[in-house]
């Protein structure tokens, strides 16, 4: 995808092309890696024009059906460590102080980036741990990797003031260093109401082109705020819950979902059927999903 810095609305960024003989890139799309065991199982519904989507999940079959033991190392099938040959540790400066951070990929010219923030008591290490959820967290790296892509985790830390300066730091930093790259903000539970504030910062937002948000509470007025700061443009927004999730309502998602959605906003909806609070970071179809935010995003 080509754009600018500065994040230029559809027909100003076409009219921007025209005028410069440049053509317009086509939106970056993850190709097929271990579909078979990663896709949505049977009995999965699609409505509203495929932006709901009600997975049929199963505990017995997709905690231990597909893992070594349950929850804590999946079944080698569901890994390929390839991506070892590009994973780093960094630490960038920040005004707040240093960020650790973790990256995989085509760190000089990735065509796509995606950085996952995690939820309360992790660090970027759980979004690099190959073997659990059900080695979900493997198949990203290596869609990216294999299309070219970035993967990057970093610290949150407490989610402080400070943390959001430091993270927020690194999502300028990319989206400057890499203005040819659809920029992805993937974040968990905790981490969803982190992402919030840092889509709340008009610095922060002009480089982010999709928001995905797993397990996380979605209040309206931080939804509010981040519309604010994006201005024009329409930021792609993904929210995948588990019905069952007692720490943030699955309601309260569905709700945001058919406000948005009634208004023309980009927005999918993913429901785990009778999933808790973590489900849809072990069962949200990577490839699918970016996939649906890069089309929506392009150009």
């Amino acid at each position: 995808m080509a754009r600018s810095p500065a994040k230029r609305p559809f027909f100003a960024a076409a009219a921007w092309a025209i005028l410069s003989g440049i053509a317009l890139a086509a939106p970056a799309q993850l190709a097929p890696f271990k579909d078979a065991l990663f896709a949505y199982p049977p009995l999965t519904a699609i409505g509203d024009g495929g932006d709901f989507i009600d997975v049929d999940y199963s505990e017995l079959r997709d905690i231990n059906g597909r893992d070594e033991i349950p929850e804590r190392r999946a079944k080698a099938a569901y890994v390929d460590r390839a991506p070892l040959a590009t994973q780093e540790e960094a630490s960038l400066p920040t005004p707040a102080g240093p960020l650790a951070i973790m990256t995989v990929g085509n760190a000089k010219t990735p065509t796509s980036i995606v950085l996952f923030i995690h939820g309360r008591n992790g660090d970027r290490r759980l979004g690099m741990n190959d073997w659990t959820f059900g080695g979900n967290f493997n198949r990203l790296k290596n869609l990216l990797s294999r299309a070219g892509g970035l993967y990057v985790t970093a610290d949150a830390g407490s989610f402080s003031g400070a943390d959001r300066t430091r993270v927020g730091t690194l999502v300028e930093t990319l989206g400057r260093d890499h203005p040819q790259a659809t920029i992805v903000l993937a974040c968990a539970s905790m981490g969803g109401e982190f992402c919030w504030d840092l889509a709340g910062d008009a610095a922060v937002t002009r480089h982010v082109d999709g928001l995905v948000m797993l397990s996380a509470n979605t209040p309206p007025t931080k939804l509010a705020a981040m519309r604010k700061a994006a201005g024009a443009r329409q930021i792609p927004l993904l929210l995948a819950h588990g019905t069952r999730d007692k720490v943030f309502a699955w309601d309260d998602a569905k709700a945001v979902y058919t406000a948005l959605r009634s208004g023309g906003y980009p927005v999918r909806f993913v429901s785990f059927e009778t999933g808790n609070h973590g489900t849809p970071i072990r069962m949200i179809d990577w490839r699918d999903s970016l996939n649906w935010v890069f089309q929506k995003a392009a150009p």
